[in-house]
């Protein structure tokens, strides 16, 4: 774990919120402990263009943002540079949201009810290897994980020819949901839906949801023995 003592350089941070009110408030808040903002961003395509340009440590990012939203962007900037932090922020004290959150790249997820003045130390010790999320999220995970089929479900393996979004619908669809489920956890589209599934088939050479399932779980064990 990467410690972050008191004579490291300041953090430098990125704030997207398409609100502007909410962003003056974190940013005052952030700099009023000595943390750097650098860019702000009202919307998460702009978001994820700032990021790579001026990649910061940590970015904090709202979930409801026009163009594109706060875990889509989460997921480009994590492809593009695993080594930048991104805490998500929103209204909702919505679990499943946070699970998503997380499996798409981001090291927290907070709601924007918790003390602002708490947001400074969040975002220093996700930078320092932490993860950023409420003692609620924290447990709905070691639920999942004690409810989790056997198998290696949800552990994906280094190198794979499947998307990432594809092995969100593969994880899905091998915990038995359907095409309506799918769509309604990921915010898709049923057509997209039904794109990736075809996709993820051929990559995966099979012809049924069965198939999918028992490749995948072929996928994580081989991973795992070459880990």
């Amino acid at each position: 774990m990467t410690l972050v003592t008191d004579d490291a350089p300041p953090l430098r941070t990125i704030v997207a919120d398409d609100d502007p009110l909410v962003r003056r408030l974190i940013r005052d808040t952030l700099q009023m402990d000595g943390v750097i903002v650098v860019a702000e961003a009202a919307n998460g395509r702009e978001a994820v263009e700032l990021t790579l340009f001026h990649r910061p440590d940590v970015v904090v990012m709202d979930y409801m943002m026009p163009e594109l939203d706060g875990i889509e962007a989460t997921r480009r900037i994590y492809e593009a540079d695993p080594s930048i932090r991104v805490v998500l922020l929103t209204g909702a004290a919505d679990d499943e949201l946070g699970l998503r959150g997380l499996r798409a790249g981001a090291a927290g997820f907070l709601s924007k009810d918790m003390e602002l003045a708490s947001l400074p130390r969040a975002l220093r010790g996700a930078l320092g290897g932490e993860a950023a999320i409420s003692r609620r999220l924290a447990m709905h995970l070691i639920q999942y994980f004690r409810e989790a089929p056997s198998g290696g479900m949800g552990l994906r393996p280094v190198r794979s020819a499947l998307t990432a979004r594809e092995w969100e619908v593969l994880d899905l669809l091998s915990g038995g949901a359907s095409n309506e489920d799918i769509a309604r956890l990921l915010v898709l589209s049923h057509e997209t839906v039904r794109s990736h599934l075809k996709n993820l088939y051929r990559k995966l050479q099979v012809r049924t949801r069965e198939q999918a399932a028992e490749a995948a779980m072929k996928l994580r064990e081989l991973g795992l023995a070459a880990a």
